[in-house]
Formats: C-alpha cells, sequence, structure tokens
C-alpha cells in the first residue's frame, strides 16, 4: 500500500475516532451518573462494552469513508462523504441528547434520523464502492439496537 493511501486511511479513522472520543469525553460524568442511577432495559451490556464497539464501529467508517474517498471525484464522491459528516455530526449529537440532557424520548427521535442518515450512506456508498458500504452494515444494527436501549430507558424512566 503506498504513502497516499496509508495516509487516507489514517485520516479517516482519525476524523472518525475523534468524533467519538470528544462526545465520549464530553459526556464522561454523565455516563457514569446515567450507569448508576437510570433503569435500563432487559438484554443492556456492561458498561465496558461501550467503549470497545464504538472504537471498532468508528474504525469501520473511518476505513470505509477512506476507501470513498479514494475513488474517481466528481458528485456522487461529495454526496458521499457529505452524508458521511452529517451522520457523524447526528452520532456525535445523539450522546449529548441522551447522557448530557436525558431527554430519552428526543433521543430516540434523533436516533432514528440517524439510523435513516446510515442507511442513505450505505446506499450511496454501495453506489461508488460496495466494500465501504458493507463496512457500515455492523453500524447500522448496533444504532437498531441502540434504538431498542434507547427506548427502553425512555419507558422505563
Amino acid at each position: 500500500m503506498n504513502k497516499h493511501k496509508i495516509k487516507t486511511y489514517l485520516f479517516w479513522i482519525l476524523v472518525a475516532e475523534a468524533v467519538g472520543a470528544l462526545a465520549g469525553w464530553i459526556t464522561r460524568e454523565d455516563v457514569r451518573i446515567y450507569t448508576e442511577s437510570i433503569a435500563q432495559p432487559p438484554f443492556s451490556p456492561p458498561p465496558l462494552v461501550f467503549p470497545v464497539v464504538w472504537s471498532v464501529l468508528y474504525a469501520l467508517m473511518g476505513i470505509s469513508a477512506a476507501r470513498v474517498a479514494m475513488t474517481v471525484s466528481g458528485r456522487l464522491r461529495a454526496s458521499c462523504l457529505s452524508i458521511f459528516g452529517l451522520q457523524l455530526a447526528m452520532n456525535f449529537f445523539w450522546s449529548i441528547l441522551f447522557f448530557r440532557f436525558q431527554l430519552f424520548g428526543a433521543a430516540l427521535l434523533w436516533l432514528a434520523g440517524l439510523w435513516i442518515a446510515i442507511l442513505w450512506m450505505i446506499l450511496l456508498f454501495r453506489r461508488v464502492e460496495k466494500t465501504a458500504a458493507r463496512l457500515q452494515i455492523p453500524y447500522l444494527v448496533w444504532v437498531t439496537f441502540a434504538g431498542y436501549l434507547n427506548l427502553g430507558v425512555w419507558l422505563l424512566n
């Protein structure tokens, strides 16, 4: 792999991981309070699972975006990277809605919008680079599970 490709992968992985790390840092105290005081639905994973899963998902997001970024330039590639940025921003703000402000109903609606944005991203990525689209499927599955958890928390609290 040449240096340009390595730099492209590193850039996009670091962008995705940095967004996740910033959201985690901003809500770190809120997550502790949430874990100790909020009723959670059945099948809620232990707190340690979340940073591990999200780290992997952000890396996959970055790899996927890098693969798209290295395709032939054009409007479709620009659209793909724009929806990537949109869903990443939505992902960031969900954490703040859910953990910082504990607006569980609003966070659930936001998460539904994020789910749609992820699906839209997958469909666009598929038109440019099929592997990039496939790399986003675990993210869509995890956000679906997060929707179940978010709904459960909203109903229980």
